[in-house]
């Protein structure tokens, strides 16, 4: 368990290209997402968080999945997703900001209610605005195609995502008067040389990094707020308590001496 958030803050940032397809009316968006998995893997690592396999890609599946959407979406927004599911019973949790330029997340498995179906959650936020809300059936255990299925009941349109190579994603959406059955054609094979069939045009370059933000000082606020019966409760005789990040899992060392100083400086 380390407390050590410059290491957080020394991931790289990968560039997600947005493209206008001419003559097909839609928005593709393109990354290649070694960076951001190389520091996923580190970030896991550092704080001894360990999922299956089956997690591990389903969570990296996902923020590939939540970046190109950001990179779609306009500057001032940020997103949230939690894909829930019976068999295995979890959730997964992503999220996402323009602004800051990261993307986060993880899953949870433990004190979990077995829902009824398996569901996404999307929350959308943005500057000004009071967060939108949305909830989808999903049966697909491939998280691209769930989110796909979003697009379609809440968005309203297409979109699809493919593979170029082995972490480098597209993802196309479709805009007014696209041609949908030429988005509907289109498979990882001949996404690989779209640009020589179609015409392209750059409309920005966004970059994106794997960071939470989170940091021990930042939990000081929460625990502090608390009573003096919940954090006993909290401690239970204690100096020394662990506490996890709820958006990307990070393990921190909470002592009872820096709350209590923290308490003390916010009460001068």
């Amino acid at each position: 368990m380390l407390n050590d958030p410059q290491k957080e803050s020394e991931t790289e940032a990968i560039e997600v290209s947005c493209f206008f397809v001419r003559e097909r009316n839609a928005l593709l968006v393109r990354g290649e997402f070694s960076p951001i998995y190389t520091d996923f893997y580190l970030h896991l690592m550092q704080h001894q968080i360990r999922y299956e396999k089956d997690q591990d890609q389903l969570l990296k599946d996902s923020l590939a999945a939540l970046t190109l959407h950001l990179a779609s979406r306009p500057w001032s927004e940020a997103v949230a997703w939690t894909l829930t599911t019976k068999s295995p019973l979890q959730n997964l949790f992503v999220t996402g900001s323009n602004r800051q330029g990261n993307v986060t997340g993880r899953v949870f498995t433990e004190n979990i209610k077995e829902p009824e179906k398996d569901l996404l959650y999307s929350q959308t936020m943005t500057d000004g605005e009071s967060a939108r809300q949305s909830v989808i059936e999903t049966k697909n255990t491939d998280f691209f195609a769930s989110v796909e299925a979003y697009y379609q009941q809440s968005e309203q349109r297409d979109a699809r995502f493919f593979r170029h190579s082995e972490e480098d994603f597209v993802f196309i959406t479709a805009q007014p008067d696209c041609d949908i059955p030429w988005l509907e054609s289109l498979n990882d094979e001949t996404i690989r040389d779209i640009d020589q069939q179609e015409t392209l045009s750059l409309l920005e370059t966004r970059q994106y990094r794997f960071d939470c933000g989170c940091s021990v000082g930042k939990l000081f606020p929460i625990v502090g707020g608390m009573s003096e019966a919940a954090i006993e409760e909290v401690f239970a005789g204690k100096e020394v308590i662990k506490a996890s990040c709820p958006r990307c899992g990070a393990s921190y060392a909470l002592t009872r001496e820096a709350l209590e100083a923290f308490q003390a400086e916010n009460e001068e």
